[in-house]
């Protein structure tokens, strides 16, 4: 290699497979570059950092961007522009999985920007990319001399026949019945993503702990990379640190009117009573302070002092509940009368209205992804519009948060959704968050069982969800269900847990401070389940199980086989046969390569007139069975009746009744509709038809 590198590497076996991190060779101007490989996946994560925070900044401006290219696949992307374009929902949500355990890890009062980057480079179709790109930005961190509490460790984690898998091949992971990612640092857990089907608390949380102890040996290589590395880690700068003497002073001026503002229970008045206190404060030391950021920083310590010792003193919340109380319920279901089905739950100040729409298979979404091209049936959407909060902001497409949100409600119904086979429709549910105080993402969980049983999806099951909070001091803790968004905000943990009556169907667990231990887990995980199966209770007044009929304005659907080689003369030249099926009966029509096909229409008769007409062309006459035909011909000798659209058939003179026939007209003229039986086909392949082996004599005689 050439001397102008100097690169450093590590190297381990790690679940079978070979682990690779090294740097000194890429993306040398950064100040962290690692190139991190797992198998044939290879991604490439840099960090850089701003060497001065900007003036009046009082928060950690980090930023993650995970990215795909297509070439790391031998792919060119697909599209009118050929390249890659805006982040896709995966990059999205990989990058914010990223994100949430690396952000607690930097220390109090860094406030410089810091950007991270991982680009897949190379995917192997069997090492995942997004645990080799949290591994390898762990290390960029660590070596970059960025101030960083870390390493962070991750892995995969799934669960078959009673036993754990560590990072699972795609093949494996099919039939795993759980897919969990766990971060963390050597001390304990950071952060847990997961679906599950419908597993026992007790598997998850061992579950949590198998993937923790897992990652270990990762810890240890970034340890021993960053000591081969030995770069200076930067000092943090002194005017960030809170004088003591001025935090006494805003103690004394502002804490006794903020308790009292902490006393109301509706949102709204006490924000209001909050930020006239703020006000005064701010008045008071406006000739004293210049930085307008540092009182801000002051103000938000006392909060955050009043609301965890209440809690932790005095077992009492803001809302003046205990900790295991679960705020006041109101569930509604077909509250929107041309929806398929629509639900509105109500929690406290949190309210989601959901509405689920039933699709046919053209409504899928097709997804174009490293892993290939694919197809997603069910869909959920989650948007959180500005006047939720009562606030005044800009509407625009779904960020990070929405589409985050959006995908762990997902996660916690993917278990119960009914195969495509049972359940033929497409689903599309989307939840409109109408006000928020707290777990908006859970009450969007309710909402769309609710809705989804509204519309007549067959669910296992009905599914909740619930937020658990964490305030810890020390050695004391409290474990909060149901909380508020003051208690996340200025709380240690934000632990989501949703699931039926039999079992966690999702989890989601972010943590700010360096780590929680397992007995807090599985205080929270028993603290949870009693308040999910509370929920599901109350859930139950509005509707116990789905509806058996889906609503007037849904498509129906209809389902028939025909023979695989029968598919091409139904979809016709350039798709030119089924085009005009679909336009001459109003359906639409999905033929799946196995020659099943999915008929959906608004009205039983375009289904029917589809039917028929895809059996015209692809169905051959059965002997023995009956057909509704015309007649388009007579002659002397019999009556030629179409039949099954475009079949042909005679039926003989002899075979038009039971008594002896004179003229072909005395029985049947062109343009009747006739039913007639396949007697069998001659030497030539023609049809053979009766009319009168479908009747009895005694009929015959009376006409």
């Amino acid at each position: 290699m050439s001397n102008m590198f100097k690169v450093v590497r590590q190297e381990i076996e790690w679940a079978g497979r070979c682990l690779i991190l090294e740097t000194g060779k890429v993306a040398r101007q950064a100040d962290g570059a690692v190139m991190a490989t797992y198998g044939g996946t290879t991604v490439l994560c840099t960090v850089v950092g701003a060497k001065e925070a900007k003036p009046d900044t009082d928060f950690l401006p980090l930023s993650v961007h995970y990215q795909e290219k297509a070439f790391a696949v031998g792919r060119i992307p697909g599209g009118f522009f050929k390249r890659e374009g805006k982040p896709s929902e995966k990059e999205t949500l990989v990058s914010r999985l990223i994100d949430r355990p690396i952000r607690p890890l930097f220390p109090e009062g860094f406030h410089n920007e810091v950007q991270v980057v991982c680009t897949v480079l190379s995917y192997d179709q069997e090492n995942d990319m997004d645990l080799v790109a949290m591994i390898g930005a762990s290390a960029a961190l660590s070596i970059s001399g960025i101030p960083f509490q870390g390493p962070v460790g991750a892995a995969r984690v799934g669960y078959k026949d009673g036993k754990f898998l560590l990072n699972a091949k795609p093949e494996e992971q099919k039939e795993s019945q759980l897919d969990l990612v766990v971060a963390g640092t050597n001390e304990g857990v950071l952060m847990v993503e997961s679906e599950a089907f419908e597993l026992s608390e007790e598997v998850m949380l061992e579950a949590v702990v198998f993937g923790h102890k897992a990652f270990q040996p990762v810890i240890k290589m970034i340890e021993a990379l960053k000591k081969k590395v030995d770069k200076e880690e930067w000092p943090i700068a002194g005017a960030h640190e809170l004088h003591e003497a001025m935090k006494k002073r805003v103690c004394e001026i502002a804490e006794k009117e903020l308790r009292k503002a902490y006393k109301l229970t509706i949102k709204q008045e006490r924000y209001a009573a909050i930020d006239k206190v703020k006000a005064q404060t701010k008045e008071v030391f406006a000739s004293e302070i210049s930085s307008e950021s540092m009182l801000d920083k002051l103000f938000e310590e006392l909060k955050s002092d009043i609301l965890r010792g209440n809690v932790i003193k005095e077992a009492k919340r803001i809302d003046g509940r205990n900790l295991t109380e679960i705020r006041p319920i109101v569930c509604e279901v077909g509250i929107l009368p041309r929806a398929h089905g629509s639900a509105l739950f109500t929690r406290g100040e949190t309210q989601a209205l959901v509405v689920t729409t039933l699709g046919t298979g053209q409504d899928e979404q097709l997804i174009d992804a490293l892993e290939g091209e694919y197809k997603e049936r069910f869909m959920l959407h989650y948007n959180f519009p500005p006047y939720s909060v009562g606030e005044v902001g800009r509407l625009s497409g779904p960020g990070r948060r929405e589409i985050g949100h959006g995908k762990l409600a997902w996660r916690a119904l993917h278990p119960l959704i009914p195969s495509k086979e049972k359940f033929p429709y497409t689903l599309r549910t989307v939840s409109e968050i109408t006000e928020s105080n707290g777990s908006s993402s859970m009450a969007t969980v309710c909402g769309s069982s609710l809705a989804m049983m509204d519309a007549g999806v067959p669910l296992s099951r009905p599914v909740a969800g619930i937020a658990m909070g964490l305030i810890k001091e020390g050695k004391d803790f409290a474990v909060l269900s149901d909380i508020l968004g003051d208690e996340d905000h200025l709380g240690d943990m934000d632990f989501k847990v949703t699931g039926t009556e039999k079992g966690v169907t999702a989890l989601q667990m972010d943590i700010k401070i360096t780590s929680i231990t397992p007995e807090i887990m599985k205080i929270a995980l028993h603290q949870a389940c009693e308040g999910r199966l509370h929920i599901l209770g109350e859930m139950a007044k509005a509707i116990n199980n789905s509806r058996t009929e889906v609503s007037d304005f849904a498509p129906r659907m209809a389902n028939m086989k025909i023979s695989r080689d029968k598919i091409r003369d139904v979809i016709g030249s350039g798709g030119k046969v089924i085009r005009e099926i679909c336009e001459t009966t109003g359906a639409k029509i999905d033929i799946d390569d196995d020659g099943n096909i999915t008929i959906a229409g608004y009205d039983a008769k375009s289904i029917e007139g589809a039917m028929a007409a895809i059996t015209a062309i692809a169905c051959e006459p059965e002997v023995g069975a009956i057909y509704t035909g015309k007649v388009v011909k007579i002659t002397d000798f019999g009556a030629f009746v179409n039949f099954m659209g475009s079949r042909d058939g005679l039926v003989h003179i002899s075979e038009l009744a039971h008594h002896r026939v004179g003229k072909v007209s005395d029985i049947v003229n062109v343009g009747d509709q006739v039913q007639v039986k396949v007697l069998g086909f001659d030497d030539r392949g023609k049809i053979k038809l009766s009319m009168k082996a479908i009747t009895t004599p005694s009929v015959a005689a009376e006409i």
